[in-house]
Protein backbone atom coordinates (compact mmCIF):
# COMPACT_ATOMS: atom_id res chain seq x y z
CA UNK A 1 0.00 0.00 0.00
CA UNK A 2 1.40 3.37 -0.95
CA UNK A 3 0.84 6.89 0.25
CA UNK A 4 -0.97 7.67 -3.01
CA UNK A 5 -4.26 6.05 -2.01
CA UNK A 6 -7.39 7.95 -2.86
CA UNK A 7 -11.06 7.57 -3.64
CA UNK A 8 -12.38 8.82 -6.97
CA UNK A 9 -15.88 9.27 -8.29
CA UNK A 10 -16.96 6.92 -11.04
CA UNK A 11 -16.78 8.84 -14.34
CA UNK A 12 -17.20 8.22 -18.06
CA UNK A 13 -13.41 7.88 -18.22
CA UNK A 14 -13.09 5.13 -15.58
CA UNK A 15 -16.43 3.27 -15.63
CA UNK A 16 -15.21 0.56 -18.03
CA UNK A 17 -12.22 -0.24 -15.80
CA UNK A 18 -14.54 -0.24 -12.77
CA UNK A 19 -16.86 -2.77 -14.41
CA UNK A 20 -13.90 -5.04 -15.21
CA UNK A 21 -12.75 -5.19 -11.57
CA UNK A 22 -13.00 -8.78 -10.28
CA UNK A 23 -12.67 -10.33 -6.84
CA UNK A 24 -11.28 -13.81 -6.21
CA UNK A 25 -13.38 -16.65 -7.62
CA UNK A 26 -14.13 -18.01 -4.13
CA UNK A 27 -15.57 -14.60 -3.17
CA UNK A 28 -17.89 -14.05 -6.13
CA UNK A 29 -20.94 -15.40 -4.27
CA UNK A 30 -20.28 -13.10 -1.31
CA UNK A 31 -20.33 -9.68 -2.98
CA UNK A 32 -22.13 -8.38 -6.05
CA UNK A 33 -20.04 -7.33 -9.04
CA UNK A 34 -19.25 -3.65 -9.50
CA UNK A 35 -21.58 -3.40 -12.49
CA UNK A 36 -24.56 -4.33 -10.31
CA UNK A 37 -23.49 -1.85 -7.64
CA UNK A 38 -23.29 0.92 -10.22
CA UNK A 39 -26.78 0.05 -11.48
CA UNK A 40 -28.09 0.22 -7.91
CA UNK A 41 -26.31 3.54 -7.37
CA UNK A 42 -27.94 4.89 -10.52
CA UNK A 43 -31.37 3.72 -9.37
CA UNK A 44 -30.89 5.04 -5.79
CA UNK A 45 -28.69 8.14 -6.05
CA UNK A 46 -30.15 9.64 -2.88
CA UNK A 47 -28.62 6.87 -0.73
CA UNK A 48 -25.68 5.47 -2.73
CA UNK A 49 -22.12 6.86 -2.57
CA UNK A 50 -19.99 4.81 -5.01
CA UNK A 51 -16.23 5.40 -5.23
CA UNK A 52 -13.23 3.76 -6.85
CA UNK A 53 -10.08 3.04 -4.86
CA UNK A 54 -6.84 4.00 -6.57
CA UNK A 55 -3.23 3.42 -5.59
CA UNK A 56 -1.45 5.98 -7.72
CA UNK A 57 -2.92 5.49 -11.18
CA UNK A 58 -3.86 1.83 -10.55
CA UNK A 59 -7.50 0.95 -9.88
CA UNK A 60 -7.43 -1.51 -6.98
CA UNK A 61 -10.98 -1.54 -5.64
CA UNK A 62 -14.52 -0.27 -5.39
CA UNK A 63 -16.48 0.81 -2.34
CA UNK A 64 -20.08 1.97 -2.10
CA UNK A 65 -21.58 3.52 0.99
CA UNK A 66 -25.25 3.76 1.82
CA UNK A 67 -26.37 6.96 3.50
CA UNK A 68 -29.37 7.54 5.78
CA UNK A 69 -31.17 4.24 5.11
CA UNK A 70 -33.79 2.85 7.47
CA UNK A 71 -33.50 -0.94 7.69
CA UNK A 72 -36.97 -1.40 9.20
CA UNK A 73 -39.04 1.74 8.55
CA UNK A 74 -42.20 0.02 9.80
CA UNK A 75 -40.66 -0.44 13.27
CA UNK A 76 -41.07 2.55 15.63
CA UNK A 77 -37.71 3.99 16.61
CA UNK A 78 -35.89 2.65 13.54
CA UNK A 79 -33.08 5.10 12.90
CA UNK A 80 -31.36 6.09 9.69
CA UNK A 81 -28.06 4.26 9.20
CA UNK A 82 -25.06 4.84 7.01
CA UNK A 83 -22.22 2.50 6.20
CA UNK A 84 -20.57 0.08 3.81
CA UNK A 85 -22.91 -1.30 1.15
CA UNK A 86 -20.30 -2.94 -1.07
CA UNK A 87 -16.56 -3.44 -0.99
CA UNK A 88 -14.73 -5.15 -3.84
CA UNK A 89 -10.94 -5.33 -3.86
CA UNK A 90 -9.31 -6.69 -7.01
CA UNK A 91 -8.27 -10.34 -6.71
CA UNK A 92 -4.56 -9.70 -7.20
CA UNK A 93 -4.54 -6.68 -4.89
CA UNK A 94 -5.99 -8.11 -1.68
CA UNK A 95 -4.14 -8.15 1.63
CA UNK A 96 -2.39 -4.82 1.03
CA UNK A 97 -4.57 -2.50 3.12
CA UNK A 98 -6.81 -1.24 0.33
CA UNK A 99 -10.00 -2.55 1.93
CA UNK A 100 -9.05 -0.99 5.26
CA UNK A 101 -8.39 2.34 3.52
CA UNK A 102 -11.75 2.19 1.71
CA UNK A 103 -13.71 1.43 4.90
CA UNK A 104 -11.88 4.11 6.86
CA UNK A 105 -12.54 6.64 4.09
CA UNK A 106 -16.26 5.83 4.11
CA UNK A 107 -16.29 6.17 7.90
CA UNK A 108 -14.68 9.59 7.56
CA UNK A 109 -17.40 10.61 5.07
CA UNK A 110 -20.11 9.37 7.44
CA UNK A 111 -18.54 11.35 10.27
CA UNK A 112 -18.28 14.43 8.01
CA UNK A 113 -22.03 14.13 7.44
CA UNK A 114 -22.62 14.31 11.18
CA UNK A 115 -23.20 10.68 12.07
CA UNK A 116 -21.39 8.78 14.80
CA UNK A 117 -22.04 5.12 13.86
CA UNK A 118 -21.07 3.14 10.76
CA UNK A 119 -23.01 0.03 9.76
CA UNK A 120 -22.00 -2.90 7.59
CA UNK A 121 -23.63 -6.16 6.61
CA UNK A 122 -21.88 -9.27 5.38
CA UNK A 123 -22.62 -12.74 4.16
CA UNK A 124 -21.37 -15.22 6.77
CA UNK A 125 -19.18 -18.04 5.56
CA UNK A 126 -15.74 -19.51 5.22
CA UNK A 127 -14.45 -16.95 2.72
CA UNK A 128 -16.60 -14.11 4.06
CA UNK A 129 -15.35 -10.80 5.41
CA UNK A 130 -16.36 -11.18 9.07
CA UNK A 131 -12.79 -11.30 10.43
CA UNK A 132 -11.89 -8.27 8.33
CA UNK A 133 -14.77 -6.16 9.64
CA UNK A 134 -14.38 -7.29 13.25
CA UNK A 135 -10.68 -6.49 13.00
CA UNK A 136 -11.54 -2.93 11.97
CA UNK A 137 -13.70 -2.49 15.07
CA UNK A 138 -17.17 -3.41 13.87
CA UNK A 139 -19.23 -5.47 16.30
CA UNK A 140 -22.17 -7.75 15.60
CA UNK A 141 -25.47 -6.13 16.60
CA UNK A 142 -27.43 -9.39 16.83
CA UNK A 143 -29.55 -8.26 13.89
CA UNK A 144 -29.71 -9.67 10.40
CA UNK A 145 -30.62 -8.02 7.13
CA UNK A 146 -31.96 -10.77 4.93
CA UNK A 147 -29.31 -13.50 5.11
CA UNK A 148 -26.57 -11.10 6.21
CA UNK A 149 -25.05 -10.30 9.59
CA UNK A 150 -25.29 -6.65 10.72
CA UNK A 151 -22.31 -4.99 12.37
CA UNK A 152 -21.78 -1.48 13.70
CA UNK A 153 -18.84 0.62 14.79
CA UNK A 154 -18.85 3.82 16.81
CA UNK A 155 -17.22 6.76 15.08
CA UNK A 156 -17.37 8.96 18.18
CA UNK A 157 -14.12 10.74 18.95
CA UNK A 158 -11.06 10.92 16.76
CA UNK A 159 -10.14 7.51 15.46
CA UNK A 160 -6.42 7.27 14.70
CA UNK A 161 -7.13 4.70 11.98
CA UNK A 162 -9.73 6.85 10.26
CA UNK A 163 -7.50 9.92 10.59
CA UNK A 164 -4.53 8.04 9.15
CA UNK A 165 -6.62 6.86 6.20
CA UNK A 166 -7.30 10.44 5.25
CA UNK A 167 -3.65 11.37 5.78
CA UNK A 168 -2.61 8.54 3.44
CA UNK A 169 -4.34 10.08 0.49
CA UNK A 170 -7.53 11.69 1.56
CA UNK A 171 -10.85 11.69 -0.16
CA UNK A 172 -10.96 12.91 -3.69
CA UNK A 173 -13.91 13.25 -5.99
CA UNK A 174 -16.54 14.79 -3.80
CA UNK A 175 -18.69 15.12 -0.75
CA UNK A 176 -13.15 -6.37 0.58
CA UNK A 177 -10.40 -9.45 -0.41
CA UNK A 178 -13.91 -9.05 -1.59
CA UNK A 179 -15.55 -7.82 1.45
CA UNK A 180 -18.93 -6.31 1.62
CA UNK A 181 -22.58 -6.76 1.37
CA UNK A 182 -24.19 -8.71 -1.39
Amino acid sequence: MSSLLRLEQVTAENVDAACELRVRADQEGLVAPVVRSLAEAYAQPEVAWPRLVFDGEQLVGFVMAFLDVRFNPEVPGDRPRSGIWRLNIAAGRQGRGYGRFAVQSVCEEIRRRGQSVATVTWVPGEHGPERFYLGLGFRRTGETSGDQVVGEMSLAGASPEVSSAVALGGLRGGSAGAVGVG
